[in-house]
């Protein structure tokens, strides 16, 4: 008779350790159908935090949180006031945890002058915090090519600017509009090629070998050197991506190393943004395929110049067609990654969105005024533009840090 208690004890404990584990895997007793079925978990975060989440337009909570809901395609929205919404549709299946991360701008960015030298060219410094700027107010003891370091916390009310060469150190005539750069690869060092001013005779092209760390007193003038050392920089550039692309898979390194125009790599290395040299199926890496990762539809057929993202966490890889296809981002500054490696910054005409790494929830961030097509965004998720707030009295731009978080 004792025997009978000790079975039922075990009996029950079975039991509850069974629920307890079906409940942890996302089932979930469905009354109306008398049965035990699986749901799926949408696991919802915000940026910023405690923003309202509805799933088919019905308000379910705010972020971050847990949604449990039965198989089926659930269309998200995250919307917070005072900023942009966000939205995506989403294919949920049975003890799935699908982690879904909305970030949201704000929809009155402010503005505040970093610079008040006045500006007639910026120049970002590729992946780094820093922009190459050229002033030219007809100031003897200020003309000149400045280093802006936008990395500095925190910033003062105008962040001090580091001399790099005045123009009285130049030939008469130059145009400092006309800058065009290289940058070596450890950004230590650019080529700085200038023209004299259009209409003066006669005309001439300079190229000269800068440091960046300090100020160029006697710059080195490699005008008729330049592209052996361009062609070294391009090398060690190579060198360098070659040497990223051997943390990816071997297939892929090989196929990218082959098909990819490189354009940059994403901060934490596991995405790179490129366009297609030419027109091939990428084929799977990762077989089988991961379950419960980013669903937005992928484009592994690639089209010669067509621009995509590679995600070699999920082996997913992307069109961004919003983007316009057939341009050369090797030389254009149109498109940067935004320091969290999930978005990508990018000049639309005339106002600067960002959009997911795949291609989906694009958001304007600002649409006010800038020139020279010039933004940048830093570390800390400033966006950086050059702007003229008051062109009437004022004839040159500054730059401004635009707050979008």
């Amino acid at each position: 008779m004792k025997i009978l208690p000790r079975l039922f004890f075990i009996f029950s404990f079975v039991v509850i350790f069974f629920l307890i584990v079906a409940y942890s895997r996302g089932y979930r007793l469905d009354i109306k159908e008398k049965s035990f079925t699986p749901t799926g978990i949408l696991a919802i975060t915000s940026s910023p935090k405690a923003a309202k989440i509805y799933i088919n337009n019905e308000f379910k909570g705010a972020t971050d949180s847990n949604i449990n809901l039965p198989p089926g395609e659930y269309t998200v929205e995250v919307k917070k006031e005072g900023y942009t919404s966000w939205k995506k549709t989403v294919n949920l299946k049975g003890e799935w945890v699908l982690s879904l991360n909305a970030v949201l701008f704000p929809l009155n960015p402010s503005l505040s002058p970093l610079t008040n030298l006045g500006i007639v060219k910026a120049i970002a410094i590729d992946d780094t915090d820093k922009i190459l700027i050229f002033s030219e107010n007809n100031n003897l003891e200020k003309d000149g090519i400045y280093l802006f370091e936008g990395n500095q916390t925190p910033l003062p009310i105008l962040p001090p600017l580091k001399l790099i060469l005045a123009k009285k150190n130049l030939p008469k005539n130059i145009d400092l509009k006309t800058a065009s750069t290289v940058f070596s690869p450890d950004y230590k060092e650019v080529i700085i090629d200038l023209k004299t001013i259009e209409g003066i005779y006669p005309s001439a092209d300079f190229s000269y070998l800068l440091s960046l760390d300090e100020e160029n007193k006697n710059p080195l003038d490699i005008t008729t050197s330049k592209q052996a050392l361009i062609d070294a920089w391009e090398k060690e550039k190579l060198a360098i991506n070659l040497k990223l692309l051997n943390t990816y898979p071997k297939d892929l390194a090989k196929i990218a190393s082959d098909s990819f125009h490189i354009i940059s790599f994403s901060p934490d290395e596991t995405k790179i943004l490129y366009q297609a040299k030419k027109t091939i199926n990428l084929p799977p890496i990762i077989t089988p395929p991961l379950i419960a990762v980013n669903q937005t539809e992928e484009s592994r057929q690639l089209k010669k110049d067509h621009i995509y993202v590679y995600d070699k966490k999920e082996d997913k890889n992307y069109l961004i067609d919003i983007l316009p296809q057939n341009i050369n981002l090797l030389t254009e500054n149109l498109v940067q990654w935004f320091p969290d490696s999930k978005h990508l910054i990018f000049l639309e005409a005339k106002k600067i969105a960002v959009v997911d790494y795949d291609g989906t929830n694009k958001q304007t961030v600002y649409s006010g005024p800038f020139e020279n097509s010039f933004f940048k965004v830093n570390s800390d998720s400033r966006l950086i533009v050059l702007t003229n707030l008051n062109p009437e009295t004022n004839p040159l731009p500054d730059l401004y840090a635009v707050g979008i978080r």
